[in-house]
């Protein structure tokens, strides 16, 4: 009865042991967590090629979350001396040359044993395509030149191209309403979701050779071609998206000084009302008409020179603005852009980057005001003379500070009576970055190109912490062990 007892009590002790070693397994296997697992950050170059100056971007995002928002940040910036690739045509090697400085920036901020898997971009924007409609040879050199450079880094270096005019707007709206995480948001809870008051932005970019809008149409869009359509994180988007070849901020300026020569007739001596009084400049018509934005004269010496010489006249410089662009023909009426474009209505709030920003970022202007204060400030500001303005702003360049009044009155002529921003003023906001990121299409197109924005929902990643994994096998295992050891000494006994 004794030696039927102390079995009968071990044998209640075994079975004990064991429904908590059960135990413990359960919990083990049902006490998994969501986590981020510990992988090293990694890297991406983008290369924006501009009309007038290339600018080199580096991110950064921790590897394991390449299919989630948010998460992206940007290392670094760095402006390549001298004008845009397009301005090489004259020296193709010298456009790769150019690019050395910023690429041994990227590559001292960059850990070594991650050169090789970061991936390196280049794309080039309006400038490019103009060169490429005079000489698309020269323009594929150029290309050519300049992806030798990169390949000579130790980078995953993947091509050097001209992207098209329709990409360079849809980019730059996924790179806004990306970081404003309006396409995903990751909660508290550590769940990924579709935010319901998440707002889309619409976005509004001006370089130097073209500008572009694109935004989320509210009624049904008239042209189909018009639209880019999206599915990103289970959602669809369809965006409207347009950009204006010829109508960037340089080739503006250049088109005027262009309309100001022809209304002057035989005359080499020509007021212009955009430059402050008291500014004077000799241009050659070589230099005036080597664009194709720009109508050239039929016969004409490359080598005579004209003088402008500025008189400060604030509401004829917006009539002569207003006259270089064409803001009546329009077959869609009134659903139209300029020059004839269909655009339907505006729609949302709005983010104005690149020279809208820093244009309305010199008038003190930026992020946001009201229009009747926008419009009196430009108006206070074409009225200086070029003695005022050069002692109120020494630490600006000639060639940029005789431009604000022409620059000031181009941007609220295509964004009220081109864009028909007229009753909805207060939706746009000028800006220059968004979460610690420069606006511009450069990360959208890195986004596109690397598959980081997944068209499905983002699924959580299932484990538990190597520590705490650590500890429920140590538990299971001495458990199993104890009661394997306790058998066996019953078996002894007995």
């Amino acid at each position: 009865m004794a030696d039927m007892g102390i079995k009968t009590k071990y044998g209640a002790a075994v079975v004990t042991i064991a429904l908590i070693t059960l135990i413990a397994l359960i919990l083990s296997l049902a006490n998994h967590q969501t986590l981020n697992l510990p992988y090293s950050t990694q890297y991406g170059i983008v290369l924006d090629a501009g009309s007038t100056h290339t600018a080199l971007f580096l991110y950064q995002w921790l590897g394991n979350k390449e299919n989630e928002t948010g998460i992206i940040s940007q290392k670094l910036s760095c402006d390549v001396e001298g004008g845009g690739i397009s301005s090489y045509d004259q020296n193709p090697p010298a456009a790769g040359e150019s690019l050395k400085k910023c690429l041994d920036v990227a590559k001292a901020a960059i850990p070594e044993g991650q050169w090789k898997a970061t991936p390196a971009y280049l794309g080039a924007t309006a400038g490019m395509r103009l060169l490429g409609l005079q000489n698309q040879s020269l323009a594929d050199r150029i290309l050519e030149e300049v992806a030798k450079t990169i390949q000579s880094y130790p980078f995953d270096f993947r091509g050097a191209r001209i992207i098209d005019d329709k990409e360079e707007g849809a980019f730059g709206w996924i790179t806004i309403n990306y970081l404003l995480e309006s396409f995903v948001k990751h909660t508290f809870e550590g769940f990924w979701i579709h935010p319901k008051a998440g707002k889309i932005v619409g976005a509004l970019d001006l370089g130097g050779a073209s500008t572009q809008i694109s935004f989320t149409p509210k009624d049904l869009v008239k042209d189909s071609n018009s639209t880019s359509n999206f599915t990103l994180y289970g959602y669809k988007y369809e965006v409207y998206t347009h950009s204006y070849l010829c109508y960037g901020m340089d080739q503006a300026l250049k088109k005027l000084q262009a309309y100001l020569n022809k209304t002057a007739g035989a005359s080499s001596a020509i007021s212009h009302p955009c430059y402050p009084k008291g500014y004077i400049v000799n241009v050659t018509l070589a230099e005036l008409y080597n664009s194709p934005c720009v109508e050239k004269p039929i016969n004409f010496n490359p080598n005579d020179k004209v003088t402008f010489s500025g008189t400060g006249n604030s509401s004829l410089c917006l009539s002569s603005i207003e006259n270089i662009i064409n803001l009546t023909d329009c077959a869609l009426s009134p659903d139209c852009g300029f020059n004839g474009v269909y655009q339907p209505p505006v729609n949302g709030e709005f983010f104005a980057f690149s020279s809208y920003f820093h244009i309305f970022s010199f008038l003190g202007l930026a992020p946001k005001a009201q229009l009747t204060q926008v419009l009196s400030t430009i108006e206070t500001h074409c009225d200086k003379n070029w003695t005022t303005l050069t002692a109120e702003n020494p630490s600006i360049d000639a060639k940029y500070l005789k431009d604000y009044c022409a620059s000031a009155h181009y941007i609220m002529t295509i964004l009220l009576k081109g864009y028909k921003f007229n009753n909805s003023w207060d939706q746009i906001s000028f800006e220059k970055r968004v979460a610690d990121v420069d606006i511009g299409w450069t990360l959208g197109y890195m986004l596109n190109l690397t598959n980081m924005i997944p068209s499905e929902r983002p699924r959580a990643v299932t484990g538990v912490v190597h520590s705490q994994w650590a500890a429920q096998t140590f538990f299971i295992v001495f458990a199993l062990f104890l009661s394997l050891l306790i058998i066996v000494i019953l078996v002894f006994i007995t």
